[in-house]
């Protein structure tokens, strides 16, 4: 009785404002590929990602400090902080990044949709509570059948598609991937506020690539208005901040493999934003796999429902 009470909450208040959040940050990421275009013409990708997270990072540790979020005491969990910082930070940024210089900005956000592919191998490893299932395979499954449909690097109509760039998307796709499955696992179960954790997140991510970074001509980039109103607020307070805000929210109420399904989103929207502010061609072949993208996210939302029914009705 207690598990069919429990999975009743979750179903109701606990999974409409995840959903809103699943939305909010679908729409987010799907943008970052321009604003990356924009900035990477006057400064590196490395610079990129060094100004996106010192923007998204510092409204955050403001408002972190101020509503009381931040305690000396969550220290003892930085190592987790430090992997999440590399794998949904530091080397997934400069990972999609250097992608999307090498790549047309829709087809560096297209070839983004292979992350759930990745979490989802992940997920089946690490989590045994995930419902990896018909319905979860044939999701996954779906959403990357749409990916290669609007990608489909062998038109030529697209340009050509550089596989260095190619290389870098899959190297951030499973890092970011992997980021869901690790939140899922060891982060989650912290019960810590998502603005603290994703505080902690960007602040030890900004630290490495402090460090790491050649700051020589950074400051190029706020000559070009578009550029660097794109970088700070696209790419920082919104793609940075917010972003992981609402990352850890879906994490948690929806699963790993679920929540992952939120980089469906992107490939859409980018998409659409190449056809408009780049002229680049949109055919019925990507109609068609747009709706493959949203039945396949459907279908994986509905594997974690049937899951937690299964578990209530045990329970």
């Amino acid at each position: 009785m207690a598990g069919r009470i429990a999975a009743s909450t979750m179903s109701g208040d606990g999974f409409a404002p995840a959903y809103a959040a699943f939305a909010a940050l679908g729409l987010i990421w799907g943008s970052n590929f321009i604003f990356t275009k924009w900035a990477a013409v006057l400064i590196s990708p490395e610079q990129i990602v060094l100004m996106r997270v010192l923007f998204g990072f510092v409204p955050l540790a403001i408002a972190g400090l101020a509503g009381g979020a931040l305690h000396w005491k969550h220290i003892r969990y930085v190592h987790h902080f430090a992997v999440m910082s590399v794998l949904a930070t530091a080397f997934y940024y400069i990972a999609f990044a250097k992608g999307t210089v090498l790549l047309l900005s829709s087809v560096a956000g297209m070839l983004s949709g292979a992350i759930p592919i990745f979490t989802f191998v992940t997920a089946m490893v690490f989590l045994r509570s995930e419902p990896i299932n018909a319905r979860s395979i044939g999701g996954t499954l779906l959403g990357f059948m749409g990916i290669l449909l609007i990608a489909r690097p062998w038109d030529p109509a697209l340009g050509s598609v550089d596989p260095a760039g190619i290389g870098w998307m899959i190297a951030g796709s499973f890092s970011v991937g992997a980021s869901f499955v690790y939140a899922r696992r060891f982060i989650s179960p912290l019960g810590l506020p998502p603005l603290a954790l994703t505080t902690y997140q960007t602040g030890i991510a900004l630290l490495a690539l402090l460090v790491t970074t050649d700051l020589a001509g950074v400051g190029a980039v706020f000559a070009d208005r578009r550029a660097w109103l794109g970088l700070v607020f696209g790419l920082g307070l919104c793609g940075t901040g917010l972003a992981y805000i609402l990352y850890y929210r879906i994490v948690d109420r929806l699963g790993a493999v679920a929540a992952s399904g939120v980089t469906y989103i992107p490939p859409v929207e980018s998409l659409a934003i190449g056809a408009l502010f780049v002229g680049e061609p949109v055919r019925w072949r990507d109609a068609a796999a747009m709706g493959l993208i949203l039945f396949g996210v459907a279908v994986l939302q509905s594997a974690r429902h049937a899951r937690s029914q299964i578990d209530g009705c045990q329970t």
